[in-house]
């Protein structure tokens, strides 16, 4: 086989296994709980937020985060090192599978969370406008509802639409046709990840964000 074959399965074995380490479960453990077992339910930053409060959450989504740049960073890293040569398709493969290692992670019976935190960090790398377009649109519709579900979904949205247009306009970093691909697709799942989401709001049963909630309440997300 050739060797470009085993560099994308490396790039893809090393993003996916990365992917996969959840955080949140590991400071729910830290903090002697199961975090599958409250609040949500949800492996990620919000229902450690519900959960153990503000600063584990702000840990937890960095974490996740960086599980979306350092694979792209340490890829660029060995570029310009000259050890691998450059591959507009490495950084789509070692980014689906940064996520798809968040969403179903290999350590969590692959039942992982929403992607948010993960696809915001590989922006950051591949397309920092957008990632600030669409933390822009998060923040405008998240202080203006309280739907932090809702928030996340106008991202996602936002996200293909602003890195196309940046594109088009050559406005910013240059980003090539596979990874505008690349996080189009990568929205779409992030909002297919929300459907519960998208059904409790539009039955009106959706919980809001606030400083102090019950235990029990249901909000899902990152």
């Amino acid at each position: 086989m050739p060797y470009v074959f085993y560099l994308y399965i490396s790039f893809f074995a090393v993003g996916y296994l990365f992917g996969s380490i959840p955080w949140a479960f590991v400071l729910g453990k830290m903090n002697g709980i199961d975090i599958r077992k409250h609040g949500s339910g949800n492996v990620g930053a919000t229902n450690v937020r519900r959960t153990l409060g503000k600063r584990w959450a702000i840990l937890c989504f960095f974490l996740d985060f960086m599980k979306g740049f350092l694979p792209i960073l340490l890829l660029n890293q060995f570029v310009s090192s000259g050890i691998i040569e450059k591959t507009d398709f490495g950084v789509v493969i070692i980014a689906a599978a940064s996520v798809a290692g968040h969403m179903w992670p290999l350590f969590l019976n692959f039942k992982g969370g929403k992607g948010v935190s993960t696809i915001a960090g590989i922006l950051l790398a591949v397309a920092p406008l957008s990632l600030l377009t669409g933390g822009l649109a998060w923040v405008v519709v998240f202080y203006s509802s309280r739907y932090v579900s809702l928030a996340s979904i106008a991202g996602a949205v936002i996200l293909p639409i602003s890195a196309f247009t940046f594109a088009h306009f050559k406005i910013g970093n240059e980003v090539p046709l596979p990874s505008l691909i690349m996080l189009t697709l990568l929205s779409l799942l992030a909002i297919l990840r929300h459907k519960g989401n998208i059904k409790r709001l539009i039955n009106g049963t959706e919980s809001r964000f606030e400083k102090r909630v019950k235990q029990n309440e249901c909000e899902e997300e990152k």
